[in-house]
Protein backbone atom coordinates (compact mmCIF):
# COMPACT_ATOMS: atom_id res chain seq x y z
CA UNK A 1 0.00 0.00 0.00
CA UNK A 2 3.13 2.14 0.94
CA UNK A 3 4.03 1.46 -2.67
CA UNK A 4 1.55 2.40 -4.20
CA UNK A 5 1.02 5.59 -2.26
CA UNK A 6 5.04 6.58 -2.98
CA UNK A 7 4.48 5.98 -6.88
CA UNK A 8 1.19 8.46 -6.78
CA UNK A 9 3.64 11.12 -5.84
CA UNK A 10 6.19 10.29 -8.26
CA UNK A 11 3.49 10.78 -10.73
CA UNK A 12 2.88 14.25 -9.25
CA UNK A 13 6.22 15.25 -9.54
CA UNK A 14 6.22 14.65 -13.14
CA UNK A 15 7.05 10.99 -13.85
CA UNK A 16 5.24 9.01 -16.02
CA UNK A 17 3.54 6.34 -14.45
CA UNK A 18 5.81 3.43 -15.91
CA UNK A 19 9.10 5.83 -14.80
CA UNK A 20 7.22 5.66 -11.24
CA UNK A 21 6.93 2.05 -11.40
CA UNK A 22 10.52 1.02 -12.14
CA UNK A 23 12.21 3.81 -10.48
CA UNK A 24 10.42 2.76 -6.96
CA UNK A 25 10.80 -0.72 -7.56
CA UNK A 26 14.88 -0.10 -8.54
CA UNK A 27 14.75 1.92 -5.49
CA UNK A 28 13.37 -0.44 -2.72
CA UNK A 29 15.58 -3.61 -4.31
CA UNK A 30 18.96 -1.72 -4.72
CA UNK A 31 21.69 -2.86 -7.82
CA UNK A 32 19.43 -5.17 -9.71
CA UNK A 33 19.48 -6.68 -13.09
CA UNK A 34 16.58 -5.35 -15.63
CA UNK A 35 14.69 -8.76 -15.13
CA UNK A 36 14.44 -8.58 -11.55
CA UNK A 37 13.19 -4.80 -11.67
CA UNK A 38 10.38 -5.68 -14.16
CA UNK A 39 9.42 -8.09 -12.21
CA UNK A 40 9.22 -6.00 -9.00
CA UNK A 41 7.21 -3.63 -11.02
CA UNK A 42 5.40 -5.61 -13.31
CA UNK A 43 5.98 -4.45 -16.47
CA UNK A 44 7.84 -6.56 -19.47
CA UNK A 45 10.94 -6.46 -19.78
CA UNK A 46 11.96 -5.02 -23.16
CA UNK A 47 9.88 -2.61 -21.77
CA UNK A 48 12.13 -1.49 -18.69
CA UNK A 49 14.87 -1.16 -21.24
CA UNK A 50 13.53 1.96 -22.88
CA UNK A 51 12.09 3.50 -19.36
CA UNK A 52 15.84 2.47 -17.61
CA UNK A 53 17.21 4.57 -20.48
CA UNK A 54 14.72 8.15 -19.84
CA UNK A 55 15.13 7.50 -15.92
CA UNK A 56 19.08 7.49 -16.60
CA UNK A 57 18.91 10.50 -18.91
CA UNK A 58 16.66 12.58 -16.02
CA UNK A 59 19.46 11.56 -13.84
CA UNK A 60 17.51 9.28 -11.85
CA UNK A 61 19.39 5.54 -12.26
CA UNK A 62 22.39 4.76 -13.10
CA UNK A 63 24.37 1.09 -13.78
CA UNK A 64 27.03 -0.56 -12.30
CA UNK A 65 29.35 -3.41 -13.05
CA UNK A 66 29.78 -6.54 -10.70
CA UNK A 67 32.07 -9.00 -12.49
CA UNK A 68 30.16 -9.71 -15.56
CA UNK A 69 26.75 -8.19 -14.56
CA UNK A 70 25.47 -4.84 -15.64
CA UNK A 71 22.83 -3.90 -12.45
CA UNK A 72 20.99 -0.85 -12.49
CA UNK A 73 20.82 1.32 -9.39
CA UNK A 74 18.20 4.10 -8.82
CA UNK A 75 19.70 7.44 -7.97
CA UNK A 76 19.13 8.75 -4.25
CA UNK A 77 15.99 10.00 -3.44
CA UNK A 78 17.21 13.33 -2.38
CA UNK A 79 17.97 13.59 -6.41
CA UNK A 80 13.93 13.77 -7.19
CA UNK A 81 14.42 17.86 -5.51
CA UNK A 82 17.07 18.54 -7.42
CA UNK A 83 14.92 17.80 -10.84
CA UNK A 84 12.22 20.04 -9.07
CA UNK A 85 14.15 22.83 -8.48
CA UNK A 86 15.75 22.54 -12.17
CA UNK A 87 12.21 22.45 -13.52
CA UNK A 88 11.25 25.58 -11.66
CA UNK A 89 14.12 27.28 -12.75
CA UNK A 90 13.24 26.30 -16.13
CA UNK A 91 9.58 27.42 -15.47
CA UNK A 92 10.98 30.97 -13.86
CA UNK A 93 12.65 31.93 -16.86
CA UNK A 94 10.07 31.15 -19.52
CA UNK A 95 7.40 32.62 -17.00
CA UNK A 96 7.85 36.16 -18.85
CA UNK A 97 6.79 34.52 -22.42
CA UNK A 98 3.91 32.65 -20.48
CA UNK A 99 2.66 35.66 -19.04
CA UNK A 100 2.90 37.47 -22.48
CA UNK A 101 1.05 35.00 -23.92
CA UNK A 102 -1.80 35.27 -21.48
CA UNK A 103 -2.60 38.77 -21.72
CA UNK A 104 -2.95 38.52 -25.73
CA UNK A 105 -5.71 36.21 -25.48
CA UNK A 106 -7.94 39.16 -24.05
CA UNK A 107 -8.28 38.04 -20.45
CA UNK A 108 -8.71 42.04 -19.30
CA UNK A 109 -12.33 41.22 -19.69
CA UNK A 110 -13.56 38.46 -17.79
CA UNK A 111 -15.05 37.17 -14.69
CA UNK A 112 -13.94 34.64 -12.86
CA UNK A 113 -15.03 31.82 -9.32
CA UNK A 114 -12.74 30.43 -7.20
CA UNK A 115 -14.34 28.28 -5.12
CA UNK A 116 -12.90 27.26 -1.47
CA UNK A 117 -10.39 28.85 1.34
CA UNK A 118 -7.53 27.19 -0.50
CA UNK A 119 -8.43 28.82 -4.47
CA UNK A 120 -9.14 31.87 -2.28
CA UNK A 121 -5.97 31.91 -1.12
CA UNK A 122 -3.99 31.72 -4.15
CA UNK A 123 -5.81 34.19 -5.92
CA UNK A 124 -4.77 36.78 -3.11
CA UNK A 125 -1.45 35.90 -3.88
CA UNK A 126 -1.98 36.64 -7.65
CA UNK A 127 -2.86 39.93 -6.18
CA UNK A 128 -0.15 40.82 -5.31
CA UNK A 129 2.13 39.73 -7.85
CA UNK A 130 0.27 41.96 -10.56
CA UNK A 131 0.12 45.20 -8.88
CA UNK A 132 2.52 47.52 -9.63
CA UNK A 133 4.58 49.92 -7.93
CA UNK A 134 2.79 53.12 -6.96
CA UNK A 135 -0.42 51.26 -7.66
CA UNK A 136 -3.21 51.34 -5.70
CA UNK A 137 -4.24 48.68 -3.65
CA UNK A 138 -8.10 49.11 -1.82
CA UNK A 139 -9.94 47.11 0.84
CA UNK A 140 -13.40 47.56 2.09
CA UNK A 141 -14.03 44.63 4.65
CA UNK A 142 -14.77 42.78 7.69
CA UNK A 143 -11.20 42.62 9.23
CA UNK A 144 -12.25 40.58 12.13
CA UNK A 145 -13.76 37.90 9.75
CA UNK A 146 -11.48 37.82 7.12
CA UNK A 147 -8.81 37.18 10.04
CA UNK A 148 -10.99 34.41 11.50
CA UNK A 149 -11.02 32.24 7.97
CA UNK A 150 -6.74 31.35 8.09
CA UNK A 151 -5.30 33.92 10.67
CA UNK A 152 -1.44 32.76 10.04
CA UNK A 153 -1.57 32.92 6.33
CA UNK A 154 -3.77 36.57 6.39
CA UNK A 155 -1.43 38.08 8.46
CA UNK A 156 1.54 36.49 6.87
CA UNK A 157 -0.23 38.29 3.58
CA UNK A 158 -0.31 41.70 5.34
CA UNK A 159 3.43 41.37 6.36
CA UNK A 160 3.84 40.99 2.41
CA UNK A 161 2.07 43.62 0.80
CA UNK A 162 3.15 45.82 3.69
CA UNK A 163 6.83 45.19 1.86
CA UNK A 164 5.88 46.44 -1.73
CA UNK A 165 6.13 50.60 -3.05
CA UNK A 166 2.22 50.52 -3.37
CA UNK A 167 -0.60 53.12 -1.85
CA UNK A 168 -2.73 50.73 1.08
CA UNK A 169 -6.43 51.82 1.59
CA UNK A 170 -8.64 49.82 3.88
CA UNK A 171 -12.12 50.50 4.73
CA UNK A 172 -12.84 48.52 8.03
CA UNK A 173 -16.34 47.77 9.76
CA UNK A 174 -16.07 48.54 13.31
CA UNK A 175 -14.87 46.19 15.71
CA UNK A 176 -11.86 45.92 18.34
CA UNK A 177 -9.67 44.24 15.82
CA UNK A 178 -10.38 46.96 13.25
CA UNK A 179 -9.29 49.83 15.70
CA UNK A 180 -6.57 47.59 17.16
CA UNK A 181 -5.03 47.15 13.54
CA UNK A 182 -5.84 50.80 12.52
CA UNK A 183 -3.30 51.69 15.56
CA UNK A 184 -0.49 49.80 13.91
CA UNK A 185 -2.01 50.94 10.35
CA UNK A 186 2.12 52.87 9.92
CA UNK A 187 3.85 49.73 10.45
CA UNK A 188 1.96 48.03 7.70
CA UNK A 189 2.16 51.20 5.23
CA UNK A 190 -1.39 51.42 5.41
CA UNK A 191 -4.25 54.26 5.59
CA UNK A 192 -7.15 52.75 7.94
CA UNK A 193 -10.77 54.67 8.04
CA UNK A 194 -13.73 52.71 10.29
CA UNK A 195 -16.90 52.77 8.64
CA UNK A 196 -20.12 54.02 10.48
CA UNK A 197 -21.31 51.68 13.21
CA UNK A 198 -24.01 49.70 12.28
CA UNK A 199 -22.12 48.44 8.82
CA UNK A 200 -22.60 44.90 8.43
CA UNK A 201 -20.23 43.54 5.52
CA UNK A 202 -19.79 39.49 5.01
CA UNK A 203 -17.35 40.55 2.23
CA UNK A 204 -13.69 41.54 1.56
CA UNK A 205 -13.58 44.03 -1.42
CA UNK A 206 -10.38 44.26 -2.95
CA UNK A 207 -9.38 46.91 -5.72
CA UNK A 208 -6.48 47.07 -7.77
CA UNK A 209 -5.82 48.51 -11.09
CA UNK A 210 -5.85 45.15 -12.58
CA UNK A 211 -8.59 43.56 -11.04
CA UNK A 212 -11.72 43.33 -8.49
CA UNK A 213 -11.95 40.54 -5.93
CA UNK A 214 -15.62 39.86 -4.27
CA UNK A 215 -14.45 37.49 -1.55
CA UNK A 216 -17.07 35.85 0.38
CA UNK A 217 -16.37 35.45 3.84
CA UNK A 218 -18.93 33.24 4.70
CA UNK A 219 -19.66 30.04 3.61
CA UNK A 220 -19.15 28.59 0.95
CA UNK A 221 -15.93 30.73 0.70
CA UNK A 222 -15.46 31.52 -2.64
CA UNK A 223 -14.69 34.52 -4.52
CA UNK A 224 -15.14 36.53 -7.77
CA UNK A 225 -12.66 38.56 -10.16
CA UNK A 226 -13.89 41.09 -12.36
CA UNK A 227 -11.17 42.36 -15.03
CA UNK A 228 -12.61 45.09 -16.56
CA UNK A 229 -11.68 48.49 -16.91
CA UNK A 230 -14.77 49.75 -16.58
CA UNK A 231 -15.85 48.21 -13.49
CA UNK A 232 -13.02 48.53 -11.87
CA UNK A 233 -13.39 52.45 -12.53
CA UNK A 234 -16.61 52.68 -11.33
CA UNK A 235 -15.76 50.91 -8.10
CA UNK A 236 -12.74 52.88 -7.54
CA UNK A 237 -14.96 56.02 -7.60
CA UNK A 238 -17.51 54.68 -5.26
CA UNK A 239 -14.70 53.82 -2.86
CA UNK A 240 -13.58 57.93 -3.25
CA UNK A 241 -16.55 59.01 -2.28
CA UNK A 242 -16.94 56.23 1.00
CA UNK A 243 -13.50 57.44 1.92
CA UNK A 244 -13.68 61.21 1.73
CA UNK A 245 -17.06 61.13 3.66
CA UNK A 246 -15.15 59.59 6.59
CA UNK A 247 -12.79 61.08 8.86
Amino acid sequence: MEGTNLIGILKKIGLTENESRVYFASLSLGPSSILKIAHSAGIKRSTVYSIAASLQQQGLMHTKVRGFKKLFVASHPEYLEQILEKRKEIFQKHLPQFLAAYNLEGERNSVKCYEGLTAVKSLYDDSLKHIKSREDYLVITNQAQWLQLDEPYFLSYIKKRAKLPITTRLLFQDSPVARQHKRWEKNFQEQVKILPLGTSLEIDMVLTPQMLIIHQLIPPIMAIVIENKSVIKLQKELFEIIWKSLP
